[in-house]
């Protein structure tokens, strides 16, 4: 039991140095990005889906283990929501962003122990595109995003990921806050946490290139979020809604 603690007690510190190593790459560029020259759109779309949305990403890969606290994981979400609200009132861009961002990962998380059962988890990942889309092409985001006057109200509140020269591309709380519940569930509920990272962050940098090769002003995220995350698991899932089991426990 000794050797037992002693590797687990080694795999949390090697986590937690990941974690401050990416996290100080990840603030550098997010601070050194828009001083430097700017990329022709293509080459600044590559930057951000093939670097910039992994490694910040990576992060709540490796933040993992706090999802195992619903209360303090709604707490920090309220007070980060509050931080992220006095740094945009402020002007401190940089701040507002991470403070965004965090704020939807712990929501996410908070959120995930209303889940029961991993069949609710799945039922979720199959409305949510529905809704997303609906909303981008018709609904509030697309009156939002197609107004220049309120066009500021969706800048306010999504986090974005700078490309070279100061252009970024977003994503909206939703987008982030169902990322952060997707993964998690992937410990809950013993499905593949690694591979649900990699789908569905694959996808949403999938998503930004499609968006550029379309000329289309945005599309909706959770539809391919959603699929990141089923894809990862489809074979695990397909067992466990044939033969129900009970959650696994938190990992």
């Amino acid at each position: 039991m000794v050797e037992l603690d002693t590797a687990v007690l080694a795999r949390s510190r090697l986590r937690i140095e990941a974690f401050v190593v990416l996290g100080a790459a990840v603030g550098t560029w997010f601070v050194v990005a828009p001083h430097l020259h700017p990329l022709a759109t293509s080459e600044a779309v590559a930057v951000v889906a093939g670097g910039v949305f992994p490694a910040t990403l990576g992060l709540v890969l490796l933040a993992l283990p706090l999802a195992r606290r619903p209360r303090e994981s709604l707490v920090a979400a309220v007070l980060l929501a509050l931080v992220a609200l006095a740094c945009t009132i402020a002007g401190v861009g940089l701040a507002a962003d991470f403070a965004k961002l965090w704020a939807a990962v712990f929501a996410g998380w908070a959120f995930l122990h209303l889940f029961e059962e991993l069949s609710w988890v799945v039922l979720i990942s199959v409305i949510i595109p529905a809704v997303d889309a609906i909303s981008v092409w018709r609904g509030p985001t697309h009156q939002i995003v197609s107004n220049p006057k309120h066009f500021h109200i969706y800048t306010d509140v999504a986090v974005a990921f700078p490309a070279p020269g100061g252009g970024a591309a977003d994503l909206g709380p939703p987008d982030i806050l169902f990322y952060a519940l997707f993964l998690a569930a992937a410990v809950r509920f013993g499905l593949r946490p690694f591979w649900t990272w990699v789908g569905m962050t694959g996808m949403y940098s999938f998503t930004i290139v499609l968006t550029y090769v379309t000329s289309v002003g945005g599309l909706p995220a959770l539809p391919f979020l959603s699929f990141g995350f089923l894809a990862a698991n489809a074979d695990l899932l397909w067992r466990r809604l044939r033969r129900p089991q009970p959650p696994q426990a938190d990992a």
